[in-house]
């Protein structure tokens, strides 16, 4: 059985999953929405003269407050990802390949 070894070098770190902060900075803004909706009263607006209802200030508020949230979600996790690279530490892996024989299984 032949057996070769390759020796090389990576870099090794602790690096944040960016989905989640984006999912986590995007439900804090929609429920920062949920609480502005109901801070305030449903008053005619004074630029068109027209009534909203909670659902339409809450529609509102939580595509603005989403948005705004999953963009300091994702701002987050790019600070942590550069702070993580700065941790990283160069390890030696060595890789072992074996040639040859067959297992008994295939047969």
């Amino acid at each position: 059985m032949a057996e070769i070894e390759h020796t090389e070098t990576a870099r090794v770190r602790r690096a944040p999953k960016v989905i989640v902060f984006l999912v986590l900075g995007a439900a804090v803004g929609v429920f920062v929405a949920m609480i502005l909706t109901f801070a305030f009263s449903a008053d005619t607006s004074a630029v068109t003269g027209v009534t909203y209802s909670a659902s339409t200030v809450f529609g509102f508020l939580a595509i603005i407050c989403g948005a705004v949230g999953l963009l300091l979600g994702g701002l987050v996790a790019v600070i942590l990802d550069r702070r993580s690279s700065r941790r990283s530490h160069i390890v030696t892996i060595e890789r072992e390949e074996y040639l040859g024989e067959t297992d008994d299984f295939d047969s």
